[in-house]
């Protein structure tokens, strides 16, 4: 199975073939634009379209036993298809342009505030980071960092090191608790800024590809989640008065 968000996020439909259909109706391609649910992104939403017009609603998409599967969940009462049959997709794009503005803004915060990654959730509206950290940190002063970043139009893009290069350069990873899947001889890198120069970590996501098309972003809320954690919160759109 061929994912094509890995080398192109903007692709919002493609051609597949049906290779498998599971006992629970969930839908197997020989490759696809969805992305699964991973890295605290949630899985893509859309439709696959039948020769005939006919559509088949997916409500969700997983990954199966390994990253190589993913699973096209569809709505209750959906047609199934036939092994063999060739499909168009169709993402949810406004979903999913939302998804990947917020994923990236997950990653600028973490250059604003350069602790452990404990844990962390990206949805269209709401999104949060928990940081291994004790310092009180002011959210309008978080928020304005936030922005510089993104008003300075950063190039965002990707590229693959070998798992040796990633043994060698420990720092890469900032999550706390989720290491990058390894096994397949290589690891994806996103990266912003010339020449990485603003941040650069493992991550499989879809991302924007300059910052200004993130937004206008503002962390809505610190939370003390307890001695060593804090949860930021960051919300689209300006600070509200």
């Amino acid at each position: 199975m061929k994912a094509l968000f890995v080398e192109d996020a903007y692709l919002s439909t493609a051609e597949a073939l049906v290779t498998s259909v599971r006992e629970d109706g969930g839908i197997m391609l020989d490759q696809t634009c969805f992305y699964a649910t991973s890295g605290g992104q949630p899985g893509d939403t859309g439709f696959l379209e039948r020769d005939n017009g006919e559509r088949i609603t997916i409500a969700g998409t997983l990954n199966g036993a390994s990253k190589s599967e993913i699973i096209h969940l569809p709505a209750p009462d959906q047609p199934s298809p036939e092994i063999g049959e060739k499909l168009v997709l169709h993402i949810d794009w406004e979903r999913r342009h939302k998804l990947m503005r917020m994923h990236t803004a997950c990653h600028l915060l973490s250059v604003v505030c350069p602790y452990p990654i404990t844990g962390a959730s990206v949805s269209e509206t709401d999104s949060r980071i928990d940081f291994d950290m004790t310092e009180t940190i002011d959210k309008a002063e978080v928020t304005a960092k936030l922005m510089d970043l993104v008003n300075a139009n950063h190039p965002i893009y990707t590229q693959w090191i070998s798992e040796e290069d990633l043994d060698a350069n420990p720092d890469l990873v900032k999550s706390k608790n989720v290491r990058p899947p390894r096994g397949q001889g290589r690891i994806r890198l996103v990266c912003i800024g010339e020449n990485a120069a603003i941040d650069s970590q493992p991550c499989g996501g879809t991302h924007v590809t300059e910052t200004t098309e993130v937004g206008e972003i503002h962390i809505g809320k610190i939370e003390k989640k307890g001695k060593e954690n804090r949860r930021f919160r960051i919300r689209f759109g300006p600070t509200p008065d």
